[in-house]
Formats: structure tokens, C-alpha cells, sequence
């Protein structure tokens, strides 16, 4: 009778087949995942940088790194002795005996399919004659000889054959376990205990401990909570937080001390370098006895912080311990950017609490671009060009240039600024260009709407309001030629709406007589025509080069005949009109038309605006965009930084943050980021800013303002004609119930 038996492998060959599977299930996406990247891809990508940012820290370290790392060697002879390990044991499998095959008694006599009964009798004769046991032949080929020639002779052996595939009739189906037998074997069942033991008992769970708590002990972006902990308390009890006290704080991080993170080292040296640095720098309040404040492991990376500002030379000792402090910062100061948020959001919700002031927030921005150009604060944006020094900063400044940042710098002319920078030699003014035009010119345009509401002009109090910020980036060498275009920047932006009434370029007072030609026979036409003077403003403020148009100014008599002859076609309209009142009806009802027309048809533009907002949406949910978007010139950084920003909008006047900052992390070509906040309560007009930052880069910073004009939200109508029903209907509706009641009672008697 037919059964089923479990049996581990006595042979060995079944745990073959489990171990190649198991050894290919990690090679193959080992390989995948972890095999190095093309060192010529690599050095490739270096090539070409070469020109820009061949002289930054960070460029001749990764030269460095990449000729000395033994990394990729080791993680490529660790996966090509996995492959080998998985060939040899699949070229074992292919090699071991098939022990589960089909049984065919014609094979086994050597005979062909169909054969007839006298010729398996002659073969079986043959066979079993050479393969006797008494004649020194194969016992066991030979009960095979015999069983193969009854399966075909016999008819009951046969008919098992044919149905179950065995001429003994159906047999127990073994399934065999791939584990060698050794393993349930009662002289090793102690050895194989102590192992499972150790490894489930002892070494998994030190494992996932260990996991666990350095899992704990940071944050999401891999900062010590600790350290969050320490950056809230400092921000919520110094609100209004100076550049001085920001250094403090942020080099009392716990991921500068030797008990919390075993990357930062204490030295013996440090006793007497430190406090040789503390002499060079001056005043940085050594004295002050606050915790952590005074802790030796911050007042060591706030020496090296602040040392690394002045871009003052440190010995080799303490080298690698300041570089160590200046990568850690850029990813502090985003921690602080963010604890900062969550208490202004805290604040405002709940109230009674003091949010930091707009200040605080900003001069962690300018911090991180500080610490990536290696500059104090006060220093100028020209020191982050190369082969500029803070002599040569006296031929920029002067009075025949006046060139005190990058954008004035763009804005010179080829000759003007080769004159200007004559202290360069051909080659370094060359490269200096190169830097230069490197550095990103951003445009940016805002859209106020307040999406899903009827009117998506119209802000009420109380509403969401969503400001559309579109980033587009070009580079400066794309702005060298464009003298006409100035460079966006902080100022100028912020002084947008005062541009009527600012004074006139330089580049713009180039035809000086043609400008007191046309204000005299402006003078003069004045005289006749008091209206003409608001003309020629209007004509004035279309040619802003100081170039009037011969045609113009035109003759006082020509612009008399043209008004007199304007007054009495407008008389004879009105005439016309007066006597023919069907023609008003005709024109008022195509006016009504147009106007329906009008509206049906912004109304489509809105719904296909709405439509597409709502797929742009969708789409940023499912992409996932790259991080790497341009790497950044920084002369004295020592990794690799690509070109991050923060976007938000702020109350400068109340120095409050009105949206929390977004920080663009994928502006590559252009960008288009929303910036959500509720509407003020109160109705009038509220004059924000939307400002623009670098992570990286000093004076590249962008204001734009932004108007809200706030009105009265709409009443809530609380008897909607919808739900108005008359009396009559709320009658018939009752009659109608009570006689179908009473059909169903008089069913009912029926039925019974």
C-alpha cells in the first residue's frame, strides 16, 4: 500500500542542490549591489571638473582617495570567490548520479520499445547467463535482469508497469530532506545543540541589539537625538540667537564628543595646540562656565570651527580632527534649521511659547554658507574666487568700479573687468572667469493662488493660501554678455516695487540731447495741452534707454485736429445712438454673450490649471528625484557638497517665518516648488517677503516681495434653497406613506 516516508540524505547529494541555491541567492544580488563602480566612470567625471574645481580641498582629496583605496579591490576578491564557490558547486550538482529516474524495463534489457516476447526471452537468456551470481557476475544487475524481463512477461507485473511505473505495484513516496544524515545522527545531536544554541541564543540577539541601540540614538537623518534635544533647548531659551552664540551651540553637538561618538578623538597634543589657537583667534569666551559650553570637546571644535573660518593654517596633528568638525556641520545646521520650525509651529498652535525669531533661523543659513566657503561673516563674496586675496580686494572697491559682489563683478564689461583684475596673469584670470561662470543665477517667479476655492484670486481670511515658486537655473558665463539684464540679487530684488521713482542707470543716460530735445517740446506742448504731459510721461517710462521716437511728438496742431475730430465722431455716435434704441439692445446683448463667453471660458482654464496641479502632484509622490544636482566650488570644504537651497516666506517687519523653509535638494535645470500658509484673520494688506538662500554659496541670496491683500470670507448660508420643500409637498408626501400603511393592513386581513 502506498504511503509517504521523510528522509534525510544519506549520500550527501541532495544538500548540494540546497547549498548552491543558497550560495546563488547571495552572490548574484551581492554582485548587483555591491560590486564597484567603473574607476574610469569616476575618473572620467573628475576629468572634467578639473578645470573648475581643480584647486578645492575636497576635489584633490577624492584624487587621492581614489589612487589609495584598497576598497574596491578587496569588495571585488570577496565577490569573485563567491562565484567561484557557486560554479564549483554547480558544476558538483551536474556531475552527481540522477537517483530518482523513470524505471523502463527495455532499457534495462537493452532492448528497443515494442519488442517482441521471443526476443525478450532471447535477450533475458543472454543477459542473465553473463550476469549470474554463480558464475562470478552482478547479484544485484541481475535481480534487475530478472525484474525488467517479468514485467514484461508476466501480465499482472506488467499492468503495474503500466500504471503505477513499478512492476511491484504502487510503493511508498519518499521525500527527501536536504540535510546530510549526520546532522539527527545521536553521536553529534550535543554538537549540533551547542551550535544553534550560539547562534539563535548568543549571536543573533548581540546582533540585533547592537542594531537597535544605535538605531535609537539617532535620528531619521542620522543625527544624535541628544543633540536635537541639546539644539531646542538652547534655540527655545535664546530666541533671538547672534552669529557667536549660533557657534557655541553648534560645536556643543554630542557628535564632537569621544563619549557619544567614537569618531571624534581627544588628543594628548590638544593641551597645548588648542589653547596656542585660542591666543591666535582672540575674544571666543573661553571664560564662560555654561555646560557644555566649557566642555573640552567643544571648545576644541569651536577652535577648529572658528580657525577654519579665518582659513588659519593648523598643524597635521589636529588637521583630520577639523576636517572631521567641518563635514559634521552643513548637517547640524539643517537639525537646527528644523528644531527651529518645529517651534515656531508649536508656537503658533498652541501659543504661550516663544518661537525663535526670524534672525536665529537665517543665521544658521549663512552659517552653513560660511563653513562651505571657509569666510567670517562680514568677509567679501569676492574671497570665494580663486587666487583672490584680501589685498587685491582694493583694486574692486574702488571708485572707478565699485565692485563689491559677484553680481557687480558679471556685470562689468570683458574690458572693464581684465583692467580691473590686471594683478591676475593670463591663466589665473582665466580660471578665475571659469570659476565665476560656474556659479548659479537663479530665476525665480512666484503665483499666488488659494487652491480649491471657487475664486483662486480672492484670499479670505482664514484660507490656505499656495504661493507657486518656479527656480529656474542658468548659469553666470550666461549672463557675461547680457549687460542690458542685470543679475538678480537680494537688493535688487527687494527694491522691485520703488523702481519708477529710482534714479537712472548709468547705461541708460546715452542720448542726453535727444532726452532735453523731447523735454522741451514736451514743455511746449504742455502749454496748449495740459493732457500731453501725462502722454509723454507714459512715452518716457516705455523707453527707459533715454531715446524718444521721432513720431512720438507730433505737431500741437495735428494732436488738436486729432481730438477735435475724436469729440465729434463721439457726438455723432451718441446722436446715432439716441435715436436708435434697438441697435443699444443689439450691442448690450452681445456684450452679455462675450461676457458669458468670457466666463465659461476662464472657468476652463481654471479646471485644466487645477487638473494639471493636481497630476504635478501625483507625479512628485511617485518620482523619486536625484539629490545630486551640481557640485559646489568650495576652496576650503573637505567633501564633495552639491548645490542645495532654502525657499520660504517671512514676515521681515514682524520677523516671523510665514511658511516653513523648503529645502530644494533636486534643482538641477528648473524646479517648481509649492509654499502653503494660512491666510492672516484679520482683513488689509500684508507686505511678505519670498526669499531664496544657498546652502553653499555667500551673496547669491534672492528677496522677491509678495503682496496679500486679504478680505472677509463669505457668510455661511445656512437656508439653502435646496432644502427649501413647501408645505403642500411635505403633505402629499405624509398621505402618500399612510395609504400605502393601509393597503399593506388590508393585504395582510386578506391573506389571513
Amino acid at each position: 500500500m502506498a504511503g509517504q516516508q521523510f528522509q534525510y540524505d544519506d549520500s550527501g547529494n541532495t544538500f548540494f542542490y540546497f547549498l548552491t541555491s543558497f550560495v546563488g541567492l547571495i552572490v548574484i544580488p551581492a554582485t548587483y549591489y555591491l560590486w564597484p563602480r567603473d574607476q574610469n566612470a569616476e575618473q572620467l567625471r573628475l576629468k572634467s571638473l578639473r578645470r573648475v574645481h581643480g584647486r578645492c580641498l575636497w576635489y584633490r582629496l577624492r584624487l587621492m582617495k581614489s589612487q589609495q583605496s584598497i576598497v574596491p579591490t578587496l569588495k571585488k576578491s570577496a565577490l569573485l570567490f563567491g562565484w567561484a564557490v557557486f560554479l564549483l558547486l554547480a558544476y558538483k550538482v551536474s556531475k552527481l548520479d540522477r537517483e530518482y529516474q523513470e524505471y523502463n524495463p527495455y532499457e534495462v534489457l537493452h532492448l528497443e520499445a515494442g519488442a517482441s516476447v521471443a526476443e525478450i526471452k532471447k535477450q533475458y537468456r543472454v543477459l542473465s547467463l553473463k550476469h549470474h551470481p554463480d558464475k562470478g557476475g552482478d547479484e544485484a544487475m541481475f535481480m534487475k535482469l530478472a525484474k525488467a524481463y517479468s514485467a514484461l512477461t508476466n501480465e499482472e507485473a506488467r499492468d503495474n508497469w503500466e500504471k503505477y511505473g513499478n512492476p511491484d505495484g504502487p510503493r511508498v513516496t519518499s521525500f527527501g530532506i536536504a540535510l546530510p544524515a549526520w546532522i539527527v545522527d545521536q553521536k553529534n545531536s550535543m554538537l549540533v545543540l551547542l551550535v544553534y544554541g550560539l547562534a539563535f541564543m548568543v549571536i543573533l540577539p548581540v546582533v540585533v541589539g547592537t542594531w537597535w541601540y544605535r538605531s535609537i540614538r539617532y535620528s531619521g537623518d542620522q543625527i544624535l537625538i541628544n543633540t536635537t534635544q541639546l539644539f531646542m533647548h538652547f534655540m527655545y531659551k535664546t530666541p533671538t540667537m547672534n552669529m557667536k552664540r549660533l557657534v557655541m551651540v553648534l560645536t556643543a553637538a554630542f557628535e564632537f564628543d569621544p563619549r557619544s561618538n567614537k569618531e571624534a578623538i581627544i588628543r594628548p597634543t590638544d593641551n597645548i595646540e588648542v589653547p596656542q589657537l585660542i591666543r591666535e583667534l582672540g575674544n571666543i569666551n573661553v571664560k564662560k562656565k555654561e555646560p557644555p559650553f566649557c566642555y573640552p570637546y567643544s571648545l576644541k571644535a569651536r577652535v577648529l570651527l572658528l580657525t577654519h573660518l579665518a582659513r588659519m593654517d593648523v598643524s597635521e596633528n589636529i588637521e583630520e580632527d577639523q576636517r572631521f568638525v567641518v563635514k559634521k556641520c552643513p548637517a547640524l545646521l539643517q537639525e537646527m534649521i528644523n528644531v527651529g520650525c518645529q517651534l515656531t509651529m508649536m508656537a503658533t498652535s498652541r501659543g504661550g511659547l516663544r518661537a525663535p525669531r526670524l534672525s536665529s533661523i537665517e543665521n544658521c543659513m549663512k552659517l552653513s554658507q560660511m563653513v562651505l566657503q571657509g569666510l567670517q561673516e562680514a568677509k567679501s563674496p569676492l574671497l570665494q574666487l580663486p587666487h583672490f586675496e584680501e589685498e587685491h580686494l582694493r583694486y574692486c572697491i574702488s571708485k572707478k568700479y565699485k565692485v563689491r559682489t559677484l553680481q557687480d563683478l558679471v556685470s562689468l564689461k570683458d574690458s572693464d573687468r581684465r583692467n580691473m583684475l590686471r594683478f591676475l596673469g593670463e591663466e589665473k584670470y582665466d580660471e578665475v572667469m571659469a570659476v565665476l561662470g560656474s556659479f548659479p543665477c537663479i530665476n525665480m517667479e512666484t503665483k499666488l493662488q488659494v487652491l480649491d476655492d471657487e475664486d483662486s484670486n480672492n484670499v479670505t481670511a482664514g484660507s490656505i493660501v499656495t504661493v507657486t515658486v518656479t527656480l529656474t537655473r542658468k548659469r553666470m558665463s550666461e549672463m557675461f554678455e547680457k549687460e542690458d539684464a542685470p543679475v538678480p540679487t537680494e537688493e535688487t530684488n527687494a527694491e522691485e516695487q520703488g523702481d519708477a521713482k529710482n534714479k537712472p542707470k548709468v547705461w541708460q543716460n546715452k542720448n542726453k540731447g535727444a532726452k532735453k530735445a523731447a523735454k522741451s517740446k514736451k514743455k511746449k506742448l504742455t502749454k496748449k495741452k495740459p493732457v500731453t504731459q501725462q502722454q509723454a510721461k507714459g512715452d518716457k517710462a516705455k523707453h527707459p534707454n533715454g531715446s524718444v521716437a521721432e513720431n512720438d511728438v507730433a505737431p500741437a496742431s495735428k494732436v488738436e485736429e486729432d481730438d477735435l475730430s475724436d469729440k465729434g465722431s463721439e457726438s455723432d455716435e451718441a446722436e446715432g445712438n439716441k435715436d436708435s434704441p434697438s441697435e443699444r439692445d443689439e450691442e448690450s446683448d452681445k456684450q452679455s454673450d462675450t461676457e458669458v463667453d468670457e466666463i465659461a471660458g476662464d472657468d476652463e482654464e481654471e479646471w485644466e490649471a487645477l487638473q494639471q496641479s493636481i497630476q504635478r502632484r501625483e507625479r512628485a509622490l511617485l518620482e523619486t528625484k536625484s539629490k545630486v544636482t551640481h557640485p559646489v566650488y568650495s576652496l576650503y570644504f573637505p567633501e564633495e557638497k552639491q548645490e542645495w537651497w532654502w525657499l520660504y516666506i517671512a514676515d521681515r517687519k514682524e520677523q516671523t517665518l510665514v511658511s516653513m523653509p523648503n529645502h530644494v535638494c533636486t534643482l538641477k535645470d528648473s524646479e517648481e516648488v509649492e509654499l502653503k500658509f494660512p491666510a492672516p484673520s484679520k482683513t488689509g494688506n500684508y507686505q511678505y517677503s519670498v526669499i531664496l538662500r544657498s546652502d553653499s554659496f555667500m551673496g547669491l541670496d534672492q528677496i522677491k516681495p509678495l503682496k496679500l491683500e486679504v478680505h472677509e470670507a463669505k457668510a455661511m448660508v445656512d437656508n439653502h434653497p435646496q432644502w427649501d420643500i413647501p408645505e403642500t409637498e411635505e403633505e402629499e408626501d405624509d398621505q402618500e406613506d399612510s395609504d400605502g400603511i393601509e393597503e399593506s393592513e388590508e393585504d395582510e386581513e386578506d391573506n389571513d
